[in-house]
């Protein structure tokens, strides 16, 4: 931050905008996803193989009968990894500027925000940083949850509705509030023939 005459500090928002966030090719990648994104959008929601493909093409890596639906918003398709049997329901956001894996069996519900994107608010050019979201094998992102960067939700791990993880949710913990904090454990009853 910087100081005049003993003012409080002040942003340089001129130089975060001057500085290179993105290379020549990344932009481009981007352009190119923006303008394929409304084929992933007016697909039928049963074709689960035609936006897995797409994102593929864009190069996600992306398992085997995966389930994303058409409403889903990714910023960065080659930052993520979605397991086998994942499922991303309606209007969730994929904000993957850093990495974003999701494991085989996760379920990230309905308006869940993932932020693999932030800035570095005690520099006054205030840098974009692009720190990882990991979301474990069977985990659960409930409706309308924000999973914050450089966070992950264990395996088997349930972040409640509407909760906001900025820290870790350790592995088979049951999370909720705002902030989330664990109230419970995820308990797994055998599944009857």
């Amino acid at each position: 931050m910087t100081r005049t005459n003993g003012a409080p500090p002040s942003l340089d928002i001129t130089a975060n905008r001057r500085a290179s966030k993105w290379t020549r090719s990344e932009l481009a990648g981007r352009i190119l996803w923006a303008l394929a994104q409304p084929l992933f959008r007016l697909t039928p929601r049963p074709l689960w193989a035609v936006r897995t493909a797409l994102l593929q093409a864009f190069g996600a890596r992306v398992g085997h009968n995966v389930q994303i639906h058409p409403t889903v918003k990714i910023a960065i398709p080659w930052n993520l990894s979605i397991g086998d049997r994942a499922g991303i329901g309606d209007r969730a956001i994929l904000y993957a500027l850093g990495p974003i894996t999701i494991g085989a069996d996760a379920t990230i519900s309905q308006g869940a925000h993932l932020c693999a994107g932030t800035h570095d608010f005690r520099d006054a050019a205030m840098p974009l940083l692009k720190p990882p979201i990991i979301i474990g094998a069977g985990a659960w992102v409930c409706a309308d949850a924000f999973v914050g960067p450089n966070v992950s939700v264990g395996e088997l791990a349930v972040l409640g509705a509407r909760s906001v993880a900025m820290r870790d949710v350790p592995a088979g913990a049951i999370a909720a509030g705002n902030p989330a904090r664990v109230v419970g454990r995820r308990v797994m009853r055998a599944v009857e023939p």
